[in-house]
């Protein structure tokens, strides 16, 4: 019995660090959605910026729960632990596209 409460802690660790990653990411965005809204989108207006930035998260907050059974069906095939250390990586992903992405001027 002692194996499965272990197991069981293990599992609560693990999927609590995966979800505090998760959330950490949609902080960063939103955080310094001020900084970068200057370099992704056109300069002429300063509330037209910030209203695109704001549409680009409000996209990805709807697309959750397309993603949850995504990654649900992924998890049914391939185990838990493979399903959140490829979520980990996709967000990994989207941050390094997002540092990566020229700005508007280029």
């Amino acid at each position: 019995m002692a194996t499965s409460s272990a197991s069981r802690l293990r599992s609560i660790i693990g999927g609590s660090i995966g979800n505090l990653v998760e959330w950490y990411d949609w902080y960063a965005y939103s955080a310094f959605s001020l900084y970068f809204a200057k370099s992704f989108f056109p300069p002429a207006d300063q509330t037209a910026q910030l209203l695109s930035t704001a549409a680009v998260f409000a996209v990805g907050f709807f697309m959750r729960p397309i993603g949850g059974w995504v990654m649900g069906r992924y998890a049914d095939r391939h185990g838990r632990r493979a399903a959140l250390t490829f979520s980990v990586i996709l967000m990994c992903g989207g941050s390094l596209l997002i540092a990566i992405t020229p700005s508007y001027a280029t």
